[in-house]
């Protein structure tokens, strides 16, 4: 399913001619962090987050405080994991989504974007999990793959999860294959073992620190 299939369109943005206590209103009755406001051609404006909102006198417009709106969006065509960053970087529970043009198309929900990450193969499928480091100059992932697939290893997915003092920490996923003689091929090629797991208790904490995410951008 693409993510697109994700926009949400049941809230419709505000514009500059509704009044603050509209705005106020829905926060009121939702628990997003931010409201989207368009202009009259459906153009994104940008979002008002319930902070500010309840700053602001009732009786005005809109438009009177479009100073303070915060021009954060996707495309339609952004990969979820850019989508999820946006989220992050924004502390927002809600993304809004435009076309091409500007065009306000909806909103994702992060509830929904967490989802599509906890079901992707690095979470669900069975394997082992390897913390692995070395200095930011000297490793690289076609590297690490060889390393893993050598040993009858299927790799099922890597990112870089730490980085500092010039050295990089790497997050693997692998299935297909006992951790021990990955480890010791790793140590040959002078990276460092932070921690191997061949249980999935290290994917379970992986799994509670997206559901923290979760809790702390819906603060």
């Amino acid at each position: 399913m693409r993510l697109s299939e994700y926009i949400i369109n049941d809230i419709k943005p505000l514009d500059g001619d509704s009044k603050i206590s509209d705005l106020q209103l829905l926060f009121n009755q939702l628990t997003y962090s931010h409201i989207p406001v368009k202009d009259k051609n459906n153009s994104y404006l940008g979002s008002f987050s319930e902070t500010d909102a309840h700053c602001f006198d009732g009786d005005k417009l809109i438009s009177e405080y479009l100073y303070s709106i915060e021009d954060f969006y996707v495309r339609d065509t952004t990969i979820w994991l850019d989508v999820l960053e946006a989220f992050a970087k924004n502390s927002s529970n809600i993304m809004p989504v435009l076309d091409a043009r500007n065009v306000y198309l909806g909103y994702y929900e992060l509830n929904d974007v967490i989802g599509l990450f906890n079901e992707t193969p690095f979470f669900f499928e069975a394997g082992g999990i390897l913390v692995i480091e070395k200095g930011i100059l000297d490793y690289s992932f076609s590297e690490i793959s060889q390393i893993v697939e050598s040993n009858n290893g299927k790799l099922l997915g890597a990112f870089v999860s730490k980085m500092k003092n010039d050295v990089v920490q790497i997050t693997l996923k692998i299935g297909n294959s006992s951790l021990n003689e990955i480890i010791q091929t790793f140590r040959r090629y002078s990276y460092n073992i932070v921690s191997g797991h061949e249980e999935d208790s290290y994917n379970e904490s992986l799994k509670e620190r997206s559901d923290y995410l979760r809790k702390y951008l819906n603060m």
